[in-house]
């Protein structure tokens, strides 16, 4: 009998998909983070990688932290995880920090090349390239300028 092989999809983004509480300023468990709750309705031939990281941007060098574009640690962060069947990014919001001074378009036109990025590596099965799949963030409300 042949056996299935298992289908990684890694999740890469921020604090959102490192599942960042604002309320507790600590980590929500892994039943409670997206990942881990697409993790919870797929079944077991599939493998969820979870790569957030707070403060993550999609393609900014952060001047006051250093390690957080994502551009950066894209290619060896799926290299590492391949083989790949799916990529989901979900970044942008720290893309709206005010020392970066980016407007809408520039953050999408991050994202698109990230995407791009991802698309042009050979992490898929058989040295291909992966499936690209974006997620919008979620809005900014005024609540969160009460957090700050």
């Amino acid at each position: 009998m042949m056996q299935l092989r298992t289908k990684t999809i890694v999740c890469f983004g921020d604090s959102n998909t490192w599942g960042y509480d604002a309320k507790t300023e600590l980590r929500f468990d892994d039943q409670t983070r997206w990942t881990g709750l697409l993790a919870t309705y797929l079944d077991s031939s599939y493998r969820v990688v979870e790569e957030g990281l707070s403060g993550r941007t999609s393609v900014c060098e952060d001047p006051l932290f250093e390690g957080l574009s994502g551009l950066s640690y894209l290619h060896p962060c799926l290299m590492s995880h391949s083989p790949l069947d799916l990529v989901i990014i979900m970044l942008g919001t720290n893309d709206t920090k005010a020392r970066f001074g980016l407007t809408s378009y520039n953050i999408a036109q991050g994202i698109v090349r990230l995407a791009k990025k991802a698309r042009g590596t050979v992490s898929g099965i058989g040295g291909r390239s992966p499936e690209v799949l974006v997620i919008a963030p979620p809005p900014i409300g005024e609540k969160y300028t009460k957090l700050q």
